[in-house]
């Protein structure tokens, strides 16, 4: 996925309260520079048979409906062209629906803070949604700062893959380290046998080695450490403060893994995570 080729739509997940937060916040720098449009997206709670009269559906659904269009019109008054969608169902499944019916090219959703139950709420949703999309999807901490986002001068976007990562994650941070002129950090991890000390390296051709053109005014270091690779990428992000982090995800047997690692960063770095499915290449 070469998002100067194809982000052309966006779908913001909206929490309970009709806001977006950190997350459209997000959406809206990514879309400005894109030239994207917004689809702000809220999914209901089902009510059992019998627990509601339709006038009070037909009220949740009229008020939802307002914030969102009232979010909606924000945006458009900036310049970004928006619209929303308010529907009954599960969170992860609405999500896809409504990336697939407007062709979208990124879903992106907030977590709570480090306090309440809300990262592990996200995480069970992310799970099902990288299950279910065909698109990347962004996480973004709803205490993450602006003034980290890859607008700073100095935030690199890092790249972590593994040996056998498909090239999606690869293409999609080339592509987004060349549209915010962020400099492009690539993190490999080692483990078992190899003998090779945690340094950085001008290897500048390692994304050229599999198979991933690099457009020639990113600028790219790669840095190799040993030993798990959950530890080794809260060191990098820790050691070198990156503005997003990228990630590929594999999929076995039909079921997304996230190698145990990108919720646990969300929680301990509050770094934006974008968790690129193989099928977004």
């Amino acid at each position: 996925m070469r998002f100067e080729n194809g982000l052309k739509t966006i779908v913001v997940a909206t929490d309970l309260g009709g806001e977006a937060g950190a997350a459209l916040v997000y959406a809206r720098k990514l879309a400005e520079k894109f030239g994207a449009r917004v689809v702000l997206a809220h999914g209901l709670v089902p009510i059992e048979d019998g627990a509601a009269t339709n006038p009070v559906i037909d009220d949740r659904t009229a008020n939802a409906s307002r914030v969102l269009d009232e979010l909606a019109e924000d945006l458009v008054r900036i310049g970004i062209h928006s619209h929303s969608e308010v529907r009954q169902g599960a969170v992860p499944e609405m999500l896809v629906d409504v990336a697939q019916k407007h062709k979208a090219e990124l879903i992106v959703i907030g977590a709570k803070g480090i306090e309440g139950a809300g990262p592990v709420v996200v995480s069970a949703i992310a799970e099902q949604l990288l299950r279910l999309a065909d698109c990347p999807v962004l996480i973004v901490a709803e205490d993450w700062i602006e003034d980290a986002s890859l607008s700073a001068a100095s935030k690199p976007v890092l790249l972590a893959i593994e040996q056998n990562d498909p090239p999606a994650a690869a293409e999609s941070a080339c592509s987004l380290a060349q549209a915010f002129a962020r400099p492009l950090l690539v993190l490999q991890v080692r483990s078992g046998e190899e003998e090779t000390e945690a340094s950085t390296s001008p290897r500048a051709d390692r994304l050229e080695d599999l198979g991933i053109q690099v457009p020639g005014n990113v600028q790219v270091r790669c840095l190799a450490k040993m030993g798990n690779r959950d530890d080794a990428i809260a060191d990098a992000i820790a050691e070198n403060h990156p503005g997003l982090l990228v990630v590929g995800v594999q999929r076995a047997n039909g079921r997304p893994v996230l190698h145990g690692m990108a919720f646990i960063l969300l929680l301990a770095a509050r770094v934006p995570v974008l968790c690129v499915p193989p099928a977004a290449s």
